[in-house]
């Protein structure tokens, strides 16, 4: 059978993505998973989580159904955890941001410029490494199955290109909740304000933030370009995103098909990060095209700038980072 091209299967599951809401229960479906998380239809993760209802329904002969929901329709991130803790949700994708409460080790991801490359960052999450964090979840109700990709965070603003650490200095600029993110524009003299993403198109809009960060993915779907003028390629934080499963479901499961779910997940998690690849060959040039001042950055001071972040998150206990965890995931690059 020839394979199919990139281009239909995308046409596939966007055609999958319109209708997912709307059909009705499979009466051969033994087994329901709705998937929640926080980003625009078209973006990798929902295409991705797609191609995994794709697959399982095939592989389970539709003894599992799937219900992919986009743009936070079941709530936030913290919300989604919490629903997979009750068993109201049973799988999302989500940043490791609201994870780091559970286990400080998700925290070393958060770490500024720790990878060098994408290979790199992807070689550390498929590794034992990344697997353990997952398998620490299970304590709180919930199973790591895998890394999905948000790729490398860039700088987003109304005010002026970033070119250097200073050009930060009063740069009112959205993060997540995340004490690693926010030390690091902190030490960059920049004023990180912690807002929930369903609510930054506005504030960006309404200039009450001037500046945001986020993959270039994020930037297209989400239409920052409509409210930013300035994109600085800093690439300073990696965002893996773990897709989890609630514990409950997942282990009532049989376990012929625990076992296809996590190998449509491992299949999935390449087709979501080979779109991930080929966006980002291409947005560059296309949000240029939309009105972005694009430019490139020499990173070195900026890794430099950083350094203070490293001191104060390294060590023992919560919101801390093992140095030997450090050592081991920059062995990656």
């Amino acid at each position: 059978m020839k394979k199919r091209s990139i281009f239909a299967g995308l046409c596939t599951l966007l055609v999958l993505s319109l209708v997912v809401s709307f059909a009705g229960p499979s009466p051969a479906a033994e087994f329901s998973i709705k998937v929640g998380h926080t980003l625009a239809p078209s973006h990798p993760y929902h295409l991705g989580m797609l191609n995994f209802k794709e697959r399982i329904e095939k592989r389970s002969e539709g003894k599992i159904e799937v219900d992919v929901f986009h743009s936070s329709q079941l709530g936030s991130e913290r919300d989604l955890i919490e629903g997979l803790q009750l068993g109201t949700v049973q799988m999302t994708v989500i940043s490791t941001a609201p994870l780091s409460g559970f286990t400080s080790d998700f925290l070393v991801f958060d770490l500024p410029f720790i990878f060098a490359s994408v290979k790199a960052a992807r070689d550390c999450v498929d590794s034992e490494i990344g697997q353990k964090m997952l398998d620490q979840l299970s304590s709180q109700g919930i199973t790591g199955l895998c890394f999905f990709e948000n790729g490398f965070r860039s700088i987003t603003n109304s005010r002026r290109p970033i070119a250097v650490p200073a050009d930060l200095d009063g740069i009112k600029i959205r993060t997540m909740e995340n004490p690693i993110h926010m030390g690091t524009f902190r030490v960059m003299k920049a004023d990180p304000t912690p807002m929930a993403f369903g609510e930054l198109f506005t504030a960006l809009q309404q200039k009450t933030i001037d500046a945001q960060e986020n993959p270039l993915a994020i930037v297209d779907t989400s239409k920052f370009y409509e409210v930013q003028d300035y994109l600085s390629l800093t690439e300073h934080f990696y965002s893996p995103a773990p897709v989890l499963a609630s514990k409950a479901f997942f282990e009532s499961l049989p376990a012929d098909l625990q076992t296809a779910v996590r190998e449509c997940l491992a299949e999935s998690r390449g087709y979501q990060r080979q779109l991930l690849d080929e966006m980002n060959t291409k947005l560059v040039k296309e949000l240029g095209e939309k009105g972005m001042k694009i430019n490139e950055v020499n990173k070195k001071p900026f890794i430099e700038a950083v350094q203070l972040v490293y001191e104060q998150f390294t060590g023992t206990g919560q919101g801390k980072i093992p140095a030997e965890l450090i050592q081991q995931v920059r062995a990656f690059n």
